[in-house]
């Protein structure tokens, strides 16, 4: 049987915040990253603190180095040559048993710090995850799932490279700054001040590159997410790619952002080397300096040697975390750009709240079917006009509507609605007399099912896909519900039936039986409203009436909605809603329609004379 299709003239979009969602930018609140930082770390604040106390000691272990050194020089060399071996002997042996301390919390604190860090990464992923499926389905449709697995994959491992490597360094710098400070001035006063006083270009330099960094990191995480975006788009569209040759197009496209982000990385590295060449030319400048007039010191007697040799010592060990330093701002600025980016996409507030007092749908014996109310219902996008003006209709228990009309007259935005998707922006929908934000999301979503075109199958076996609306169902009750679609003598066909692995988005099977794996799926979830949103309309006529088969067992005794391009599929409702620019201009039975001189009149008149032809 040949079919036709609703004209459809071409109509905007809906207003979408582009601009926004392109460029990758959720702001964070004031405030926000920090935050995120302290939770992540508020779970393990025991362990932080014991790790830290073990770096401590571990520093101490390794700064007691210099000054044994110095104790040797003056006083154990002359009490060798003076014959008594002790003071040698003892220092030999500390120098033995602090190089062995420093080494075994080294290992301590770096198994202790790599826990943490897995624990904090695992429950940071956990959240991204969790947060996204919260969010609204308008969300989704302009953040693209790119962007996400950006956030979750090379944005975390920013923060996995600041939490294993980073604070071990930041934690040491900033222990050797304090301690061999205090050693030096406690050494000689002169030395110390000297030593102090050039931390000023130094934390100068710091600032510098702080703020220069910051900008080159957050540019190259947008850059790396703009390559992830266009990664997963292409990969996802394989088949149009190959249609149409969008081969070389795309490779262009793809080299463009590479070249942005390799752009960006270099920037990121550039600053990190005009630091480090700045840092070791003050910290060379001081050790010079201090070497000399250190010298002088000694030979008019003013300065010990093993003093002045501890000094060296101290002062080589002060300046070498300054390339440390650099490395731990490295991985500061790039983890700090990559958590505000998750930060502010945890900011984001879930579309659909949970309520917080719970209202319990009216029992009702009998057919599963129930009312549903649109009662002065508005709705508008964020950044656009109101989609649907002031909309009433009433749907009794167990009736069958369908929505016809051209795009953008309001079909998806009613069902989504009713699916609660979203919420109106004025107004109420009702299922048997209760705002569907009165109930529990499990509730609302046992009692309202939608199948879309798209009849989307998640990895792993058809069985499991089917028991996706129930999950504690039994393999009888599956293969029950697959019967009555019948869809059983397709899937007992696969190489390994219902066990059968339907792969990404069901790919081993056709579309038309991925549909039939749907409705079973509805079928089995015994909603009290069913939805199909333009079930039929990628079917071929084989495919269509395998699945116009399988609505009459679904659709029996329930409340449906059905909004179809194909008029072979309005066929099957008690009542057709004709609409237009958000409202209901036609409203009966396809019958009285049919017969009347209004708008589905004439898609019927051409359907029929495409039957002819």
């Amino acid at each position: 049987m040949t079919d036709t299709t609703l004209t459809q003239p071409p109509a905007a979009a809906p207003p979408e915040e582009t601009d926004r969602f392109d460029r990758d930018d959720l702001p964070a609140p004031p405030g926000a990253t920090g935050a995120l930082l302290r939770s992540l770390l508020s779970a393990h604040r025991a362990r932080v603190v014991v790790a830290s106390l073990v770096l401590l000691v571990k520093e101490a272990a390794v700064q007691a180095g210099p000054l044994l050194v110095a104790y040797a020089i003056d006083r154990g060399v002359p009490a060798f040559r003076a014959g008594d071996h002790g003071p040698v002997i003892a220092v030999a042996v500390g120098y033995l048993l602090c190089a062995a301390l420093g080494s075994l919390l080294q290992y301590a604190f770096v198994r202790g710090a790599a826990r943490i860090n897995q624990d904090v990464l695992l429950d940071l992923r956990g959240r991204i995850f969790r947060h996204a499926q919260l969010l609204s389905v308008d969300f989704h449709e302009r953040y693209t799932s790119g962007r996400l697995i950006s956030r979750s994959t090379t944005d975390v491992e920013s923060l996995r490279e600041l939490l294993s490597e980073g604070l071990q360094e930041l934690i040491g710098v900033v222990l050797s700054f304090v301690s061999i400070t205090l050693i030096l001035l406690w050494l000689d006063l002169g030395i110390g001040a000297v030593a102090t006083a050039s931390f000023v270009p130094l934390y100068l330099l710091v600032r510098l590159y702080r703020r220069r960094a910051g900008r080159a990191y957050g540019e190259r995480s947008t850059a790396m997410a703009g390559v992830i975006v266009k990664f997963a788009e292409t990969m996802n569209g394989i088949r149009p790619v190959r249609a149409f040759r969008r081969e070389r197009a795309n490779d262009a496209e793809f080299a463009a952002l590479n070249h942005r982000h390799e752009r960006s990385n270099g920037d990121a590295l550039l600053e990190m080397a005009r630091y480090v060449v700045g840092s070791r030319l003050v910290a060379n400048t001081a050790v010079a300096g201090m070497c000399l007039w250190g010298a002088y010191r000694v030979a008019e007697g003013s300065l010990e040697l093993g003093v002045l040799a501890a000094a060296v010592l101290y002062v080589r060990r002060l300046y070498d975390p300054i390339d440390r330093l650099a490395m731990f701002l490295n991985s500061y600025e790039s983890a700090v750009a990559s958590l505000t980016k998750i930060a502010g996409l945890l900011a984001q507030e879930p579309g659909i709240p949970e309520t917080t007092a719970p209202r319990e749908l009216p029992h009702r014996p009998g057919a599963p079917g129930r009312e549903v109310v649109f009662d002065g219902v508005r709705f508008a996008y964020r950044t656009g006009g109101e989609v649907l003006p002031r909309f009433d209709l009433t749907i009794p228990a167990g009736q069958t509507v369908a929505v016809v009309g051209a795009t953008g007259a309001g079909k998806s935005t009613l069902v989504k609605l009713l699916a609660r998707f979203y919420d109106p922006t004025g107004g109420r929908v009702l299922l048997d007399g209760v705002d569907l934000r009165d109930l529990t999301v499990p509730d609302l979503r046992r009692g309202i099912v939608m199948v879309t075109q798209e009849a989307f199958l998640f990895s792993g076996t058809v069985a499991e896909n089917i028991a996706i609306g129930r999950p504690d169902a039994t393999r009888e009750e599956i293969e029950a519900a697959a019967k009555a679609i019948g869809a059983h003598d397709f899937i007992a066909a696969l190489p390994d039936g219902y066990d059968t692995d339907v792969r990404k988005r069901g790919g081993r099977i056709s579309a038309g039986q991925r549909q039939l794996v749907a409705f079973a799926r509805a079928l089995l979830a015994d909603p009290a409203v069913l939805i199909l949103d333009e079930a039929t309309s990628s079917l071929d006529v084989p495919g269509e009436r395998a699945v116009q088969r399988a609505m009459d067992t679904v659709l029996a005794g329930r409340t449906a909605v059905i909004v179809a391009h194909r008029l072979s599929t309005v066929e099957v409702a008690d009542r057709v809603l004709v609409m237009e620019s958000g409202r209901i201009v036609e409203d009966g039975s396809p019958s009285d329609l049919v017969t009347g001189d209004g708008h589905y009149a004439g898609l019927h008149r051409a359907w029929r004379d495409s039957l002819v032809g």
